[in-house]
């Protein structure tokens, strides 16, 4: 009981703490009066308890500034925390060393304050830019969620960006209407944090074309507004899959990108589904192909993205055979969850990894 007890007085004073941070990020004037009372109690709990509360407890306040405050808000308490420190550090004689003391206490003001003005230059004070970048992390991350899918249907996304950065510039966007899925998997010039941005861009755009144009005209139109941008070298690669629940045909469009693998599961057989088109962001009127097929009970249709078969060491083709090679180990046992099996077990550790795996089951 009594341990049961203790526990739950350590949550009740970790949500308090949790909360009073959640009121600090909010209001910066709270923050500031707090943190500068702080200095003041720590400067005079210093003076009184020389051995139990060292003069360093003021470099405290100034790591939390860095984290909370605006960077004017940050000059101001900074100069405060050093004329304290200055003032304990000479009321205590020669036990503390002066100039080292507050030689560290300008370094780390100092590292707070150039922090704090790069984040000023976004309008982001605090820790609110770490927390923006978070939500458009997670943004990204629900809008390559594939949909709902009727009985007898399964898809799979799986993506992993390069240098286990939580950034990629692979992303999904797909939609359904009137028993149509339309899937796009589009790879970004670039890779981890460098592409991120890009596909962030790309993705709410190519996701709000998806399934307002017809199938044929989304890749001209995600081309057109790739054109509009007036990026310099960068360009993106695409692969389109519309697919009719009710019959199983689908067509597939690619702009650069590697074609697509559909598994014949009457058959045993893997054939690429080829479909020519140029990368997006080049060329102003470009003509997409288009590939026609069918996924019968039991077939499987495979969009991925070139870190998944290409390599500085390995051509896509080679590459295209050792990911069929993996995916055929799927056929016995299914499926399901074998998008995240792939890109774990095929995807290239210095590039952006992607996969999506569409599969009419046998049995509905």
């Amino acid at each position: 009981m009594r341990r049961s007890g203790a526990l739950a007085q350590v949550r009740r004073i970790g949500s308090l703490v949790e909360t009073l941070g959640r009121r600090a990020r909010r209001s910066h004037r709270l923050a500031f009066v707090a943190l500068t009372l702080t200095s003041i109690v720590f400067a005079v709990s210093s003076l009184a308890w020389e051995t139990l509360v060292p003069a360093s407890f003021l470099i405290i306040p100034l790591v939390v500034g860095g984290l909370l405050l605006r960077f004017r808000e940050l000059v101001a308490l900074t100069v405060i925390t050093v004329i304290f420190g200055a003032y304990v550090v000479l009321s205590r004689g020669p036990t503390l060393p002066r100039i080292g003391f507050v030689l560290v206490l300008l370094i780390v003001a100092w590292i707070m304050l150039t922090s704090a003005k790069v984040r000023s230059r976004l309008g982001v004070p605090g820790t609110r830019g770490e927390s923006m970048l978070m939500e458009l992390r997670d943004t990204l991350t629900a809008q390559g969620e594939l949909p709902p899918l009727p009985a007898g249907w399964l898809a799979e996304v799986a993506i992993r960006s390069a240098g286990s950065s939580t950034f990629s510039g692979d992303f999904v966007v797909s939609t359904t209407r009137d028993h149509l899925l339309e899937v796009a998997l589009v790879d970004v010039s670039g890779k981890g944090i460098d592409a991120g941005v890009r596909a962030l861009l790309l993705s709410g755009a190519f996701g709000g074309l998806l399934g307002v144009v017809p199938a044929e005209e989304f890749l001209p139109s995600a081309n057109r507004y790739l054109r509009r941008q007036d990026w310099d070298d960068d360009f993106a690669t695409v692969v389109h899959v519309a697919i009719d629940l009710r019959t199983g045909d689908f067509d597939v469009r690619t702009a650069g990108h590697p074609p697509a693998i559909q598994f014949d599961a009457w058959s045993g057989r893997w054939q690429t589904r080829d479909a020519d088109g140029p990368l997006l962001g080049l060329v102003d009127a470009p003509e997409f192909l288009v590939n026609h097929g069918q996924l019968k009970p039991g077939d499987a249709l495979f969009l991925y993205s070139d870190g998944m078969v290409e390599t500085p060491r390995r051509d896509i083709g080679r590459g295209t055979d050792r990911l069929v090679g993996h995916a055929e180990r799927l056929v016995a046992h299914g499926f399901e969850g074998g998008a995240a099996e792939l890109v774990a077990s095929a995807g290239g550790p210095g590039d952006d990894s992607a996969i999506v795996i569409i599969h009419r089951m046998a049995h509905a």
